[in-house]
């Protein structure tokens, strides 16, 4: 008969505390979450807007270079697209963690959790990315100075 290690048998258990806790964070990622939806729901809309208005300028600056001031209000709505999807993973980490909490369910308390990394790990890349193009422009800017 193989012994399993502590590790192997390693049960883990929440106290009153730590469920009192979960459900407080539950909440809150889901107030977070609403405000981000309604965020992004006005960057669409003012977005769709400034397209419009923006597009119809007469003495429109940018058209000596080939550009639109309408897609100013496109680049806007495609900042809420990549906006949606940290504050979905929130949204559904929220969801599934009282779920999980009411019928003490493990299965929605792993389906929580995933939502949780997901959220964080898109919050990961989207920052490296960000820091990424500043050090792009900001050797473009120290390159284009010297010539």
């Amino acid at each position: 008969m193989e012994e399993k290690s502590v590790f192997e048998t390693f049960e883990l258990n929440f106290s009153n505390q730590i469920t009192g806790y979960l459900k407080e964070i539950s909440t809150w990622s889901y107030f977070l979450s609403i405000i981000g939806f309604i965020g992004i729901g006005f960057m669409v809309l003012f977005g769709a807007l400034f397209g419009t208005i923006l597009g119809d300028m007469p003495n429109d600056p940018y058209e000596a270079i080939g550009l639109n001031m309408g897609y100013f209000g496109l680049i806007y709505i495609v900042i809420a697209l990549v906006y949606f999807f940290p504050v979905l993973y929130l949204f559904n980490f929220s969801r599934k963690m009282k779920s999980a909490l009411a019928t003490k369910n493990n299965d929605d308390l792993s389906s929580a959790f995933g939502n949780l990394k997901s959220h964080y790990k898109f919050l990961g890349i989207f920052t490296i990315v960000i820091i990424s193009l500043y050090l792009l422009m900001f050797v473009a800017a120290f390159i284009g100075s010297m010539v």
